[in-house]
């Protein structure tokens, strides 16, 4: 068996997979020679062999025993001596950051004969009794399952009879008293007593840690991020280091530039004369760090050291947890940083300025969600404004919405379609479903270093910090700021980036970022953001191998995804040009049943497709026009056969002859399909309507040769849908080849199809002998893949796969590689095997998300296709794909 266990200075930074990120860190800040408490790290091996078989794996505790015992030998002192006791903190750890979704007991060691031994040694009594409720909370919490408002009740209960708000004026009376009441809670809720063995009490919480790994928020959490679910969590036990000591103590969370805005300064919170979690989790609002200077400038000074050690190593932002000890400074973690989108792109070209790292490794550093996020509306300043209150702004945006006070509510409001504020005091890791249901996050304590700031910068959520002035009454469902109240569901607006709230809806308008790309904003024009962002999309455009191209049907459309960077039109879905008044031709044109009615309704089409044709291919000139020959389920553009049945039996009710309807009625009754996503569509329409697809051709040959004798450059790429059979394919191009050679003028325009079919996928070398290129509809390829309709399933049961863990995420939001990636890649093989030449695109929307991005790069496409407001994600997800492998 490998081994389980390793001390700190066994490890490194590069071992993350292993030891998890803290415990990887912590070995490496251990080999830089930085003040790390010592302790060891049980891998995440160790994890998962518990999370598979049930069991902590047999020669475990043989490599803890001995862990310990050197522990013990470093540290001078044993785990529950009575007299001066060794404490350890046991926290988890996974390869990836997942701020406060898994759990930490501190303290451990301690019981009712080593409490007071505590008290001795360290000369204060108060410190021993508040690190001894601190155990048996977390304890109580994380190990035994109780709900942790037994205890915060207990605390506000003790603070009332007390007469205070602050939790230090609890002298070490009190403290031991609500030891007693935790420990009697511990008794009622779990039928048993609170451990006294420490090893006990280590050995429970580790397995407690191992657990917090399938904890329903922990899974959320990972869902969210895609962050895969076997890779489990290491944990760390650390031995501890105490900042409430007294004044002279305490502890904070440092970052070594803005995580907000990627500016570097001092940015961080101290909490004096507080232990561990008391910072992130915002019981007491901090102080900023710079402030540390005054308290303790000794530590100060040895923390900014340390922070520009940790970054010239990182060469990164470095997020970072320290404690002081009675003067003395403690490292705890440290993690390449959480940051805003806004602070990514800024912190990468920054560091490129400053010679750390080149513009390929930045641009490896920022992701297309990112840019997507900056691509997000934000307030007009211009807009008439309620300002209620000003706190911390800790993770950008624009957010309205409807006050609400719990999670489940943020959640049940989110199902109707409403948009929500969660407004808590602070948040914990249990209201994470309502952090992601709500449009923002407000909370009234805390800083940029609390959960509801890290968490939501890491999901890109707007939230505001620390409003200090708010009174916020959850069980009266309130909030009061300067005698104004607001209830739930009055409207508020928040202002990540300033801290401002509103009462009311904010009018807000385009981002610089989209102004940037709608060409309005110059990159040159002072916004430090845009620069930068600039910088790494060229950079991204210079370095990828696949083109990018947009799904547009219209000459507007066309135009603002040329203003975007589309290299073209990877799609245009002819079936959208005929809703509206054109539904009528259309319908008559299926239900003709003799051939001059069809004629007749194709004549009525083909000026009104050259027209279309004009704008798009005008719009587009000079750049490839791929134009879907019409792909419409059947029954969108037939009228309703309920609605028909209705008015024909009401007809003849009365009396009347129903006529028109009648034979209406009988020709969609014939038409009818009980699927129609796999009936009379796409070339199986071209093919059994005569001169359908015909008029099409025509059209857009005539607008391309109108468009060559004004001296535009239209470059139209003609695409036949659905084909499932090679015959089918040459069937309907001999009848393309011939309307071309009709129409004259020496146009050669490509012929190709959507492969959106696993019988195409798999026959694609067949099917490359009738095709100039191909494109892959993984729309449909999806759909027919899994067999099941988009429309029909989401809402049946895709979140209980989701839960339930079949899908990590909707296969229809990013390719499903194993499935229906599978089918791509053979579609390429094969399709490049007979004409090694083929031209080969997506089409789907999978063509803008950048985790298939990167598998259309891997596969070999030339390009990827999405819709207009995509573009630049793909631009930089492509030019991210084509980065050498780390």
């Amino acid at each position: 068996m490998p081994k389980l266990v390793y001390d700190f200075a066994e490890g490194n930074k590069d071992l993350k997979q292993l030891l998890g990120g803290k415990g990887a860190n912590l070995a490496e800040m251990t080999n830089l020679g930085l003040p790390v408490p010592p302790g060891f790290t049980i891998t995440a091996d160790a994890c998962r062999a518990y999370l598979s078989t049930g069991a902590v794996p047999a020669e475990l505790a043989d490599e803890i025993d001995h862990h310990v015992a050197l522990l013990e030998q470093k540290m001078g002192k044993k785990l529950g001596q009575a007299d001066d006791p060794l404490l350890v903190s046991v926290r988890s750890g996974a390869a990836v950051s997942m701020p406060g979704m898994m759990e930490t007991v501190l303290n451990v060691g301690l019981n009712d004969d080593s409490v007071n031994g505590l008290a001795h040694q360290s000369g204060n009594p108060r410190f021993a009794w508040d690190a001894y409720r601190r155990l048996v909370q977390m304890f109580g919490k994380t190990v035994l399952g109780m709900d942790g408002e037994v205890f915060e009740d207990a605390i506000e209960a003790a603070k009332q009879a007390k007469g205070t708000r602050n939790d230090l004026d609890l002298d070490a009376d009190d403290l031991q008293r609500l030891v007693g009441t935790f420990k009697q809670a511990v008794h009622d809720h779990t039928g048993r007593e609170f451990p006294q063995d420490p090893r006990t009490q280590m050995d429970l919480a580790i397995e407690a840690v191992f657990d917090s790994w399938n904890a329903d928020r922990a899974i959320l959490y990972r869902r969210q991020e895609r962050i895969p679910a076997d890779l489990g969590t290491a944990v760390n036990i650390c031995s501890m280091v105490f900042g409430n000591l007294g004044m002279d103590s305490g502890t904070g969370v440092a970052f070594t530039r803005d995580p907000s805005s990627g500016q570097p300064g001092v940015y961080g919170d101290y909490l004096q004369n507080a232990q561990g979690e008391d910072v992130v989790a915002g019981i007491r609002n901090t102080v900023p760090l710079a402030e540390l200077e005054q308290l303790d400038k000794t530590s100060y000074d040895d923390l900014m050291r340390i922070m520009a050690t940790l970054e010239g190593h990182y060469r990164d932002l470095c997020d970072i947890e320290f404690t002081v000890e009675r003067g003395k400074l403690w490292m705890l973690q440290t993690r390449v940083g959480k940051r805003t989108a806004a602070a990514a792109f800024r912190i990468a070209t920054s560091l490129i300025d400053e010679g750390v790292i080149d513009t390929g490794e930045a641009l490896g550093r920022v992701k297309g969600a990112q840019l997507a996020q900056l691509m997000f509306p934000r307030f007009d300043a211009d807009a008439d404004k309620d300002l209620i209150t000003k706190a911390i702004g800790a993770s950008p945006g624009a957010a309205s919405g409807q006050v609400v006070f719990t999670s489940a509510a943020a959640v049940e409001a989110a199902e109707r379609g409403e948009k929500v504020i969660l407004v808590r005091r602070e948040t914990n890791p249990d209201d994470l479903h309502g952090m992601i249901a709500a449009q923002g996050i407000l909370t009234s304590r805390g800083g940029k270093t609390s959960h509801a700031a890290v968490v939501a910068r890491g999901m890109g959520k707007t939230c505001v910090c620390g409003a200090e002035d708010l009174d916020v009454n959850v069980a009266k469902g309130t909030i009061a700021v300067d005698g104004t109240v607001l209830e739930a569901g009055e409207l508020i607006s928040i202002d990540g980036t300033t801290g401002e709230v509103f009462r009311g809806e904010v009018q807000v308008v385009p981002s610089p970022v989209v102004q940037y790309f709608e060409g309005t904003l110059a990159p040159d024009a002072g916004d430090e953001l845009v620069a930068s962002v600039h910088r790494l999309i060229k950079y991204a455009d210079d370095v990828r191998r696949l083109g990018v191209r947009t799904n547009a049907d219209t000459a507007d459309d066309a135009a603002r995804a040329r203003r975007f960077g589309a290299e073209g039109i990877g799609l245009c879905r002819t079936e959208h040009m005929f809703l509206g008044e054109r539904r009528e031709s259309v319908e008559r044109l299926i239900l003709a049943d003799n051939d001059a009615d069809r004629d007749t309704a194709l004549a009525e089409l083909e000026p009104l497709q050259r027209d279309d044709f004009l704008e798009l291919l005008d719009a587009m000139d000079g750049l490839p026009v791929t134009i879907r020959l019409i792909d419409p389920p059947l029954h969108e553009f037939l009228p309703s056969m309920e609605e028909l049945a209705v008015k024909v039996a009401v007809a003849r009710e009365r009396g009347e002859e129903p006529g028109h309807d009648a034979a209406l009625l009988a020709a969609v009754e014939r038409l009818h399909e009980q699927n129609p996503m796999l009936g009379l569509r796409g070339v199986r329409l071209g093919l059994v309507i005569p001169g359908l697809f015909a008029m099409q051709v025509r059209a857009i040959a005539t607008a391309a040769l109108e468009l060559r004798r004004r001296g535009r450059d239209p470059r139209p790429e003609i695409m036949i849908p659905l084909v499932g059979a090679v015959q089918e394919l040459h069937l309907v191009r001999d009848e393309v080849e011939r309307v071309l050679a009709e129409v004259g003028g020496g146009q050669e325009i490509p012929i190709g199809t959507m492969i959106e079919l696993p019988r195409a996928a798999v026959i694609a070398d067949q099917i490359a002998e009738a095709a100039d290129f191909f494109s892959f509809g993984t729309n449909d390829l999806t759909q027919t893949t899994w067999g099941f309709s988009r429309d029909d399933v989401e809402g049946a049961f895709f979140s209980r796969y989701l839960e339930k863990g079949i899908f990590a995420v909707s296969p229809f939001e990013s390719i499903d590689r194993e499935g229906v990636g599978a089918l791509v890649r053979t579609g390429v093989d094969r399709g490049r095997a007979t004409k090694p030449g083929l031209k080969l695109g997506v089409c789907g929307e999978h063509g803008g998300d950048p985790d298939s991005i990167h598998f259309f790069h891997e596969v070999g496409l030339d390009y990827v296709s999405c819709s207009p407001f995509r573009l630049p994600v793909a631009r930089l997800e492509a030019g991210r794909a084509a980065l050498p492998a780390e």
